[in-house]
């Protein structure tokens, strides 16, 4: 069931990722990251309040139990995690074709397992030894694609962004297990959608605000709310597909970064983005390294 889950999640992100480069195109980053961060905490805030004040909820899914400040002090380390991971991703996706972050993004089981390795002290084997090999293989092939557009991944700051992205979100889902294991999924994600809320009011009024007229302009579209339906969304889906107990969190992350293939078809479709042959070798690269870390993981 896990392994379903992570996978509706998957496809979901590819959306998510789609909507928010058509939000980010011409617009400026951090009002729509605000954005995404108050429809995400509307969605759950009802559950929240429900939960707290009726038994309606309750042996639902949905039902977000009340925890005192041991726990919460865990999600708001989470939310500045997450947040950071945004920040990141947001300005690297709106100055760089989707086709080339998506790839980028889908080296995060990588990361995970080189985190996991480290951190909890597991040991890789030769499947999962070649997975990382093609992901570091496609990391520099697509490199080549880029110079193509005229990125330079080796000065190119946007592509440090996504870079930095990838790393922080891979620390995220690190965190992500560590805490299914101790704590309620619904508590995880309602809570750390409210605390980014309260994080970026400061961002916003003290970075964006001031210097809005020096930047592009933020323009409204209909996308960012559907940033927000879709990420909910697929968080849900993997937060609950963590909170099993047999669950592995290197593979769910291979799983999730499926979102790759979604989105890459709507940069081609969709953006009209260039050079996709080349892209798409590097595409399925990714995939195949993929396909052994979950042989390595099984």
């Amino acid at each position: 069931m896990w392994l379903l889950l992570a996978f509706l999640s998957a496809t979901l992100l590819g959306f998510y990722d789609a909507f928010k480069k058509k939000s980010l195109r011409d617009n400026a980053v951090l009002p729509v990251l605000f954005l995404n961060t108050v429809f995400s905490s509307m969605i759950f805030l009802p559950f929240i309040l429900i939960s707290a004040f009726t038994p309606a909820l309750s042996g639902t899914m949905f039902d977000v139990p009340v925890v005192g400040w041991e726990v919460h002090k865990f999600i708001v380390i989470k939310s500045f995690i997450v947040l950071s991971s945004w920040i990141f991703g947001y300005f690297g996706m709106k100055h760089l074709p989707l086709t080339i972050v998506g790839p980028i993004n889908a080296t995060r089981p990588v990361m995970v397992l080189v985190g996991a390795m480290l951190i909890f002290g597991e040991r890789l084997n030769l499947y999962q030894w070649i997975g990382v090999m093609l992901a570091v293989l496609s990391f520099f092939m697509l490199s080549r694609s880029g110079k193509k557009e005229g990125i330079d991944f080796k000065h190119n700051k946007w592509i440090l962004f996504i870079v930095l992205a990838a790393i922080t979100g891979a620390v995220s889902g690190l965190y992500d297990k560590y805490l299914m294991k101790q704590f309620n999924p619904m508590v995880v994600q309602s809570w750390y959608n409210v605390y980014q809320v309260f994080i970026m009011c400061p961002i916003i009024l003290l970075l964006w605000y001031p210097k809005r007229k020096e930047s592009t302009p933020f323009r409204w579209d209909w996308t960012i709310i559907l940033i927000s339906i879709f990420l909910s969304a697929a968080d849900f889906a993997y937060f609950y597909a963590l909170s099993y107990e047999d669950s592995m969190i290197s593979i769910v992350s291979m799983v999730r970064r499926g979102s790759v293939v979604v989105s890459f078809l709507f940069g081609a479709l969709f953006f009209r983005e260039k050079n996709l042959k080349s892209k798409a070798v590097d595409l399925i690269l990714v995939l195949i390294g993929m396909f052994f870390l979950y042989l390595g993981s099984k």
